[in-house]
């Protein structure tokens, strides 16, 4: 990669650039599960803090541009291998092979 070959070190973004929310992930994560997240969450308005930004979106243009780094996966597909990782860890394994 062209950044292993940089005499300066760098900052780098590194995002698909699409917004999501915490609700997408939920979706997701328990969609990939087969279980519907209403029966298991549930969200308490005391605990709810306004947003410190409008919008947070990654810029990954400069990694882009200089390194030529772009994303490999997407987010459902990073969702859904945190689940994995997690499943693994508690001796579950997959409920959907990722093959």
């Amino acid at each position: 990669m062209a950044h292993a070959q940089r005499d300066e070190p760098e900052d780098y973004v590194v995002g698909t650039g699409v917004d999501h929310s915490v609700g997408d992930l939920v979706d997701i994560a328990f969609g990939y599960l087969g279980l519907d997240p209403s029966e298991y969450l549930r969200q308490d308005p005391a605990f709810m803090r306004p947003a410190e930004v409008d919008l947070l979106i990654a810029d990954p243009s400069k990694a882009r541009e200089e390194l030529g780094w772009e994303p490999s996966v997407d987010f459902e597909q990073l969702v859904k291998v945190m689940v994995d990782a997690d499943l693994s860890l508690l001796g579950e394994g997959s409920p959907v092979s990722t093959a």
